[in-house]
């Protein structure tokens, strides 16, 4: 994991250029926490079911099967997870997912006013994505995790591969009076956030500020990572 520092940023769509839920821009101030330098891999989540028995499969055929044709190696991001698949290996790892906020704070990678971690553009060179030019290993699949260079902070993939779970519930207006102090995100909802695009999709929904909610569903462009770490300040938990 590595350390995300406490500090300040602008949340939210510098460019006016996204949906009305990226606005207004607001101030939001984090606590320190750490992340995951990578997406979950399929190893770890197996390593979780094999020691828990979790119970998980994804919508069609066998199990490991669905995820081996997206994500075929143990070094790929899981996929076909849910949010509440996601949530029980946090749990059991000592972790849990990130909030919005603590998401696109450590995704900005320290930088002001860029529209990817990049910069203002992005190619298949920068991350995994459906788009033209640059590498194209990875057209159909998920790239493994950390085959793209990281961001200011150590992170890998914070955009691309695939769209990661927030532990917030989605609520299109909650930019207008979220709280300034690591906020927790809406109390309740009907679809959870997600961010960070995904192999399957174009360069518009890697941009920092794009936010995305989904049903509690397993789909072949969803992962995760993890954070520890209180925005609360309940202690931090160092794990790999």
């Amino acid at each position: 994991m590595t350390l995300i520092p406490a500090g300040s940023f602008e949340m939210g769509d510098y460019f006016s250029e996204g949906e009305k839920d990226e606005l207004p821009v607001h101030k939001v101030n984090l606590d320190a926490f750490y992340m995951d330098t990578h997406e979950v891999t399929v190893g770890q989540f197996k390593q979780f079911v094999n020691q828990t028995g979790y119970d998980w499969s994804p919508p069609v055929g066998d199990m490991w099967d669905a995820v081996a044709r997206l994500s075929p190696g143990d070094d790929y991001p899981m996929v076909y997870v849910n949010w509440n698949d996601a949530t029980a290996y946090a749990e059991w790892a000592g972790k849990r997912l990130p909030t919005e906020a603590e998401w696109e704070y450590a995704a900005r990678g320290g930088v002001v006013g860029q529209r990817y971690p990049s910069g203002d553009d992005i190619t298949r060179n920068d991350a995994n994505y459906k788009g033209a030019g640059g590498r194209d290993k990875w057209d159909t699949t998920t790239a493994p995790v950390g085959s793209f260079e990281a961001n200011g902070y150590g992170l890998h993939d914070m955009v691309g591969n695939v769209w990661e779970w927030c532990q917030d519930w989605y609520d299109e207006n909650y930019y207008s009076n979220s709280p300034a102090n690591n906020p927790p995100g809406p109390e309740t909802g009907s679809d959870r956030v997600s961010r960070g695009g995904g192999w399957a999709y174009d360069s518009d929904y890697l941009r920092l500020a794009d936010r995305y909610n989904y049903p509690n569903d397993r789909y072949s462009t969803y992962g995760f990572r993890c954070v520890s770490g209180s925005i609360h300040r309940r202690g931090f938990f160092l794990q790999d």
